[in-house]
């Protein structure tokens, strides 16, 4: 789709169909009075044909508008939204295809309902200014849609690591090495690898690698560990034999210049991932695990540790692998970060498969519910001072009696100074569920009562509260007043 030349199509249609209406004229009663036909009328209007200066003019003198007008790429104040909209382009950045969209189907609807339409995008760009939505944030939205809509496991991906360890003669049912993915990128794709001081400059403290393409000069971070670098180079491996061109260049991402980089980060990061574990070593681990009747937090700890990867890779391929080999489609993942000294708590990466879940971010500054078991790992892993402390508990949601077994681990964050992190899994508790889990009623495992978050939340004499529910306390007012309303309309009715 050329952006420019369909938006001065569509621009033009608008005014045309603008003018007709103003005029009270069909399409028929519009061909009648100039001798063109509804149907070059019709396209015309849908933004698909653009007339000749003599048609133009025609128009124009049948409308009682000026050919000026006409021409102009300036909308009326009632249409400027639209305007706005198509001429920045943001029909090029939306992934439509991802979702079995075409662009030319939005088309067809601005040019069939322009007023409607120019509503609902004004009520979008008024919801994204009070939520602060950024363009990137946006991206991230459609790419966790994405994920969602695949319950998060891409079969072309798995294969694509089975394939390349077939290549390469990697063996997937042992740990791969530091060495062994470092020999790959140098031996194979040319890499050289150098370890760089970045916190002896202040603005580079938060990245753990750059590469840079012009010499395949890939920089580590002197502070990461080795599941830290494991997992970047398995990515930068990913990039290679996937053939991506169109990729970021540091990890973490500093800003997203358009939505491939957005899809091929996660590609890539996904490739990693099935790389360091394997899924079919990842099953068999999990179902020793499952079997057993009774096990204690350092147990899954050191699940962990039979891979070389990070707490959050090892949730994040939970949720490739649950899904599609346990047939658990309703989990969601979370990623918490908290500044020790602070009562705040930020939830700074999500997913929800099949269901949009009970623990879901909020824009709106309310505290998140301090009986999570996310916040509680962190509590925990300041007053135990472990470098990885991990728990579990049934959670129950008042406000949906939806009970979860929720998973969390907590670390300190090694690139924010005085900072935590927890990665969490929660996982939708259903009589399928519980035949798969043998520790599900044992009697070591909590079960809490939780909210969302402490002003919505319903839940009495909370001791752990940070916050008045203050919105349902509204909520509950105004649902009262509107009973007494009620009775009085009835009663002078």
């Amino acid at each position: 789709m050329n952006i420019e030349k369909d938006y001065i199509k569509l621009i033009f249609g608008l005014k045309l169909k603008q003018a007709r209406t103003n005029k009270n004229l069909s399409l028929f009663g519009l061909a009648k009075i100039t001798d063109l036909s509804k149907s070059y009328l019709n396209e015309i209007e849908k933004g698909k044909k653009y007339p000749k200066t003599d048609k133009i003019i025609l128009l124009a003198e049948k409308l009682d508008v000026t050919y000026d007008h006409m021409v102009s790429l300036k909308l009326d104040n009632n249409l400027a939204p639209i305007g706005e909209i198509l001429k920045s382009g943001i029909l090029k950045e939306i992934p439509l295809d991802l979702f079995g969209i075409q662009e030319n189907d939005l088309i067809d609807i601005i040019a069939n309902a322009p007023a409607k339409v120019n509503a609902f995008i004004s009520t979008i760009i008024e919801i994204a200014q009070h939520y602060n939505l950024t363009r990137e944030s946006f991206f991230l939205a459609s790419l966790r849609s994405y994920q969602e809509a695949h319950n998060n496991y891409f079969d072309d991906l798995e294969q694509k690591v089975l394939s390349f360890c077939k290549a390469f003669h990697v063996n997937m049912e042992a740990k791969i090495s530091l060495e062994e993915l470092s020999a790959i990128l140098i031996e194979e794709y040319g890499y050289s690898i150098k370890e760089i001081a970045f916190t002896e400059r202040e603005e580079l403290g938060d990245l753990r690698s750059i590469y840079v393409p012009k010499s395949k000069t890939l920089l580590l971070s002197t502070e990461i560990d080795d599941h830290q670098k494991a997992f970047i180079l398995a990515k930068e491996i990913a990039y290679n034999y996937l053939e991506i061109t169109e990729r970021l260049y540091t990890f973490s991402w500093i800003k997203f210049d358009n939505f491939d980089q957005v899809l091929n980060n996660f590609y890539a990061s996904y490739f990693a991932g099935a790389l360091l574990l394997p899924r079919q070593l990842l099953i068999d681990e999990l179902n020793l695990f499952l079997a057993k009747t009774d096990p204690k937090p350092q147990e899954m700890i050191e699940l962990m540790g039979k891979f070389n990867v990070s707490p959050e890779s090892f949730y994040q391929r939970l949720t490739n692998i649950l899904p599609k080999d346990f047939q658990l489609k309703n989990l969601f993942f979370l990623r918490l970060s908290h500044q020790i000294g602070t009562n705040t708590y930020q939830i700074k990466k999500e997913l929800h498969i099949t269901n949009q879940q009970e623990p879901h971010a909020n824009e709106m500054n309310e505290h998140y519910c301090r009986r999570w078991v996310s916040i509680k790992t962190m509590a925990g892993a300041l007053k135990q001072n472990k470098k990885h402390f991990f728990d579990a508990q049934i959670s129950r949601y008042e406000n949906s009696n939806n009970e979860f077994l929720v998973f969390s681990s907590a670390t300190l964050d090694p690139f924010k100074k005085d900072c935590l992190r927890s990665i969490t899994v929660g996982i939708l508790i259903t009589p399928g569920m519980k035949k798969k889990f043998k520790f599900i009623d044992s009697p070591s495992l909590q079960k809490q009562l939780v909210g969302v978050t402490c002003e919505t939340c319903a839940v009495k004499d909370c001791l752990e509260r940070a916050s008045a529910p203050i919105h349902l306390e509204q909520k509950i007012r105004n649902e009262k007043t509107d009973f007494i309303v009620q009775q009085y309309m009835a009663k002078f009715s």
